[in-house]
Formats: C-alpha cells, sequence, structure tokens
C-alpha cells in the first residue's frame, strides 16, 4: 500500500481527493494537514511515502512546508497540488524539493497515476509546467554543462532520465547507495539545476535521451 499525506486548507477537497485514492486498492491516505506546519509535522513523524501538498495554506504555506520537510528528510517525495500555473509559484516549489507538479484541474485519476509514477521514482509535471521551465532554460541560453560531468556522471544522470531511484541506479551499477547520493549531488551541481527533476528536464533539452 502506498501511503499518502494530503495537506490542504479546503476540507471538502481533502474529503473528496481522500475518498477516491483511499478507494484504491494500493493506496491508503494515513493522515490529513489542513496547514503547511501539521503538514511539516505530520510528515516528519509518519514518513509517508507520499505527501500531496498545496501550495496557499494558512500558517506556513505548501513552499515553506516543503522546504522544511526537504531539509529533515531528504528523500521524501512530494506531490504539489494546486489551483496556480504562476512562474512565482511553480519555480520555487521545485527549487524547494517537490518531486512532482499537478493541477486540481486534473482528473482524480491523473492525480492517482502521478502518485503511483511519484512511488516508483518518477517525476510528473503538468504540460503546462514543463513549457514553462523549458522557455525558461532556453532564455536562460544554458550552455552544455553537461560536458564537465564525468563518464559515471553521465552515466548516472542517463539512469535519473529514466526514472530510477537511487536504490535501483545503486543496484544496476554494483554501486553503494552512499555512493549514488554523492554522484547525484554532483550532478546537480554541475548542470547548476536544484533537484532530479531539473535534471531530467536538461537532460530531454540537450537531447541526452529520447
Amino acid at each position: 500500500m502506498i501511503s499518502i499525506l494530503f495537506a490542504d486548507d479546503h476540507e471538502m477537497v481533502r474529503i473528496g481527493v481522500s475518498a477516491y485514492l483511499s478507494a484504491q486498492p494500493d493506496m491508503e491516505v494515513v493522515a490529513e494537514a489542513d496547514d503547511g506546519e501539521e503538514a511539516v509535522q505530520i510528515a516528519l513523524d509518519l514518513r509517508p511515502d507520499i505527501i500531496l501538498m498545496d501550495l496557499v495554506m494558512k500558517e506556513m504555506d505548501g513552499i515553506e512546508a516543503t522546504k522544511n520537510i526537504i531539509a529533515e528528510w531528504a528523500e521524501a517525495k512530494i506531490i504539489i497540488v494546486t489551483s496556480f500555473l504562476d512562474d512565482e509559484k511553480v519555480y520555487p516549489a521545485l527549487e524547494a524539493g517537490a518531486t512532482s507538479y499537478m493541477l486540481k484541474t486534473s482528473k482524480a485519476s491523473e492525480i492517482a497515476k502521478a502518485i503511483r509514477a511519484t512511488f516508483e521514482g518518477q517525476s510528473i509535471l503538468e504540460p503546462e509546467v514543463t513549457g514553462k521551465i523549458m522557455n525558461r532554460m532556453r532564455e536562460k541560453n544554458v550552455e552544455n554543462l553537461h560536458d564537465q560531468l564525468t563518464e559515471r556522471e553521465m552515466e548516472i544522470l542517463l539512469l535519473v532520465a529514466q526514472g530510477k531511484t537511487n536504490q535501483e541506479i545503486a543496484d544496476e551499477l554494483y554501486i553503494a547507495m552512499k555512493t549514488v547520493k554523492v554522484h547525484v549531488s554532483n550532478v546537480l551541481g554541475k548542470l547548476e539545476v536544484h533537484d532530479r527533476t531539473q535534471a531530467v528536464i536538461y537532460a530531454f533539452k540537450h537531447d541526452l535521451v529520447e
């Protein structure tokens, strides 16, 4: 079962989405939160497989809550589920460490699909979000930063782009999990990106993967 924490300050939204997800054979909403501070506390206490995070909430917004969770638990998988597609919301949320970004206008089945994909180590972005990031990278005229990657780091980047988790990469390359984390950190630093999602987008933009 995929355990889920759902943080949203609209009670009716929580009730509806939680009911749908809990009806899935492989999912269970184990906790709900109606503000960011509560979401952080519950997330760090329960360590659920997936955290669904609204952006605009009282006390602490979703971006700040995401930052606080990632600071204490770097492996947390957080899916932003929001009505906002503004640049000032999208980029800070992804830079804070969110794994995926979905809109509340998405069908419930699409949210469930995103949860399964994120649980498996993939990053799911709404097409509009991907387009915004691609345009921003074009505007910045990013050079081929990947040229400075070592052969092993390039191998790691391609596996990350395939949606592989750190454990899967470690198993495939026969190296320690700690070593994988070091390589991933080096890749992100050299590519000047903040997280795996942006690294994947970089790889696709530069035709490193199909």
